[in-house]
């Protein structure tokens, strides 16, 4: 199958391609190199440099490769930045998005399958939530993602495009470089392997779902055979949504131990004040995704964790 995936040469997207070209699929990767690195792309893959928003290019891009499915993972990611300029998240992640919809429309692509988030849509999780809890996104980039989710539904309706939206937990592993939240496993093994205090923010109780990124790039692939499966047209936006995650939780006191521990780091956090738009506690329900797409989390965090700093040793 031809498949086009946005945001290809960054972290997650990078494995996913991997992951799609393992199977036999035929892969254009499209990502304006912002913060992904082209050297995480495969050979193996097509290549396109170009901003989701230049219509000109991604038409082109279309037209030439002629994709069947479209695997979206192309955002502006970092919370921060969203908060500070929602005018240009919106732009990227909304607007970017809908430019792709019409180009997967106007392509006959049978389906897409959209990287969402379970951490920044669905709030306080005082219990493990469900696809179906209510959303309530404290942040731009959160609201871009429930707003994309919505954006699918209507055109699973009325455009008979099959959609799915995989709501990660936070994703961590070999290639992750970045300094959201959302990568925390990585910025504490990095500053502890090179002998620095990481900081924390607030108490240190937070509470996060980390899937290791092998788990999440299988969730992909079985997202895409449920795709192909032409299974019932959803009645709501949630229809098609899956948590992907472990459904367990950590804190991040908790992470920061496990990883002193694997990096030989004797030393104290810093501490700093909790940030605006963090939430206190992460509980996903993962049941969905077992029953309907033959999902569940395989990589204890253990297991995770080694592996990531074995990596950043090597790359060090």
């Amino acid at each position: 199958m031809r498949i086009v995936v946005t945001g290809g040469a960054g972290f997650i997207g990078s494995h996913v391609v991997d992951a799609y070209l393992r199977c036999g699929h035929e892969i254009l990767v499209v990502d304006d190199l912002s913060t992904g690195w082209r050297g995480n792309v495969s050979p193996k893959a097509e290549f396109v440099r170009t901003d989701l928003r230049d219509r000109k290019a991604m038409a082109t891009a279309f037209a030439r490769f002629r994709p069947e499915l479209v695997n979206h993972h192309a955002a502006q990611a970092d919370i921060r930045r969203s908060l500070g300029d929602p005018v240009g998240d919106a732009e990227v992640n909304v607007v970017g998005t809908l430019i792709l919809l019409e180009e997967a429309v106007r392509a006959e692509v049978r389906g897409v399958v959209f990287a969402s988030s379970a951490g920044m849509i669905y709030g306080e999780m005082p219990t493990p939530a469900a696809e179906t809890w209510p959303k309530r996104p404290t942040t731009p980039y959160g609201t871009a993602k429930v707003a994309v989710e919505h954006y699918l539904f209507a055109y699973a309706r009325t455009r008979g495009l099959e959609v799915a939206s995989l709501r990660y937990g936070n994703v961590y592993g070999p290639r992750q470089a970045t300094k959201a939240q959302s990568g925390v496993v990585v910025l504490f093994a990095e500053a502890m392997l090179a002998s620095r205090a990481p900081t924390l923010y607030g108490d240190g109780e937070q509470r996060r779902d980390f899937v290791a990124w092998s788990d999440v790039a299988q969730a992909n692939l079985l997202a895409t055979d449920f795709l192909l499966s032409s299974p019932p047209a959803p009645q709501a936006p949630d229809d098609r949504a899956f948590n992907v995650a472990t459904g367990r939780s950590t804190s991040i006191n908790e992470l920061f131990s496990s990883l002193a521990e694997r990096t030989g780091f004797s030393g104290a956090p810093l501490r700093a004040a909790a940030r605006v738009g963090d939430f206190a506690v992460h509980r996903f329900d993962v049941a969905k995704a077992r029953e309907i797409l033959g999902f569940s989390a395989k990589v204890a965090l253990e297991e995770g964790l080694d592996e990531v700093v074995a990596w950043l040793r090597r790359e060090r």
